[in-house]
């Protein structure tokens, strides 16, 4: 069995088949997914979804590419995260890809709402979705200074070569990868997921985005980390079996979920 530890399904494409999407899971050995939000002006929909599905969590938080999204408090972000079904505050981060005419420096606001959300996930004790893009250094940096490992997390879709993944478990963070590591050119991905502790892995999705070989630019679902699971399986030389339930037992002990639940 796997889980999906991180997918939108209240986006367009997924929200509207929700029945489907969740039955599909089930006959791909899909036991659990986190719906994560992005922002608090969608985060409705994700928590509409996590209480009418038993085995769907959700998250809170401002994804830090949108830029024009209501900014979060610390005080408001731990007042939503106390809904039964939020287990982790994000996603959250660091992303400079789309700096355009801009600099680093120009990038306060994202440390500052960073900052805003680790904070948070001390508050909460609830463990942070750390997404990192082109801003490793920073990300890494922050989460240092304002001890993030306290609360600790993952780091989510994670594209980084090893060296970053060692600086990341070291701040007490789990390591989750997407279908991005099947895909032929992403050796660098393919060496953490051989290297990474297995009791450190997650498996996610990030659907509807980055759908594994052999789905590679269609859209993506929950049900399709199964593949993302055997790919990595293979990588590391294990029965599917054993990376399945290693995997979904890290994804229960980290968000602090009975295991029975769902």
């Amino acid at each position: 069995m796997f889980v999906d530890s991180h997918c939108h399904i209240n986006f367009e494409g997924l929200g509207e088949r929700l029945p489907q999407v969740l039955e599909n899971m089930r006959t791909h050995a899909v036991t659990h997914a986190l719906c994560v939000s992005v922002d608090l002006e969608t985060l409705p929909s994700v928590l509409d979804i996590a209480e009418r599905f038993e085995n769907v969590y959700a998250s809170v938080g401002v994804h830090p590419d949108h830029e024009d999204a209501k900014e979060p408090t610390v005080a408001e972000l731990a007042e939503l995260a106390a809904h039964p079904k939020v287990v982790a505050i994000g996603e959250t981060g660091l992303d400079y890809y789309r700096l355009g005419e801009r600099t680093v420096a120009d990038m306060e606001w994202q440390r500052e709402r960073f900052r805003t959300h680790i904070r948070a996930a001390h508050a909460t004790n609830k463990p942070l979705i750390v997404h990192t893009r082109a801003s490793a250094d920073d990300t890494l940096r922050l989460m240092e200074e304002e001890r993030a490992g306290v609360p600790g997390g993952v780091m989510h879709c994670f594209t980084e070569p090893w060296p970053v993944a060692e600086r990341a478990l070291a701040q007490n963070f789990h390591i989750s990868l997407s279908g991005i590591v099947t895909f032929k050119s992403a050796t660098d991905v393919q060496e953490v997921a051989r290297r990474v502790p297995i009791e450190r892995l997650l498996i996610e999705t990030d659907s509807p985005y980055l759908a594994p070989v052999p789905f590679r630019g269609k859209p993506n679902e929950p049900a399709y980390v199964s593949y993302v699971g055997r790919f990595i399986a293979q990588q590391r030389g294990l029965p599917d079996a054993e990376l399945g339930a290693v995997t979904t037992q890290n994804f229960f002990r980290l968000f602090k979920i009975p295991q029975a639940a769902g």
